[in-house]
């Protein structure tokens, strides 16, 4: 059976994504929520339009994007962390799962002897992995994900498709 090659330098290209997520990781993350917008002009109801075009919307969401980068990576962990909230058994597995890596590594090799069982590290990760498998399939992460990626996009994209450039980036962009 042949393998599917994706060309993803191709979409990357397409949708002139290429350089946008470069500085991400070079950044820190004080760094990174350094130029966070004030609410008050990330919420500007004033400056909320319908945009012209398609062009104007494509011209609204790269400004938007680069200019409320910072504010747009707060809306997806407040959401994210929402989704764990209400899916409170997929944060109990994340927790369950983490606090067992951490107890197993905090034994550094050596094993576990409770008195009447001695299990190995190994054993222990295997049996970390026994009991949480099933409770990771049951808590249901794909469609919470899903669900994180879809209200992300749509508060995101929504937000940067209708709200307006400021004045200044409106002239500066004419007089060139």
């Amino acid at each position: 059976m042949a393998r599917i090659n994706i060309p993803i330098d191709a979409l990357s290209d397409r949708l002139n994504l290429k350089g946008r997520f470069d500085t991400i990781r070079t950044q820190s993350i004080g760094n990174r929520f350094a130029n966070l917008k004030p609410i008050s002009e990330f919420l500007d109801i004033k400056r909320l339009s319908k945009p012209r075009d398609f062009g104007e919307l494509q011209n609204r969401v790269n400004y938007n994007l680069s200019y409320f980068s910072s504010n747009y990576a707060v809306v997806f962990v407040m959401l994210s962390i929402y989704s764990l909230l209400t899916n409170l058994l997929l944060l109990f597995v994340i927790l369950f799962v983490v606090g067992g890596m951490y107890g197993i590594s905090r034994l550094q090799g050596s094993d576990l002897d409770v008195g009447f069982a001695r299990a190995t590290s190994s054993q222990l990760y295997t049996g970390l992995l026994i009991i949480a498998v099933p409770l990771g399939i049951w808590a249901s992460p794909i469609s919470t994900v899903l669900w994180l990626i879809g209200a992300s996009g749509v508060s995101i994209l929504g937000h940067a498709s209708f709200m307006d450039k400021d004045v200044a980036a409106s002239f500066s962009e004419e007089a060139v």
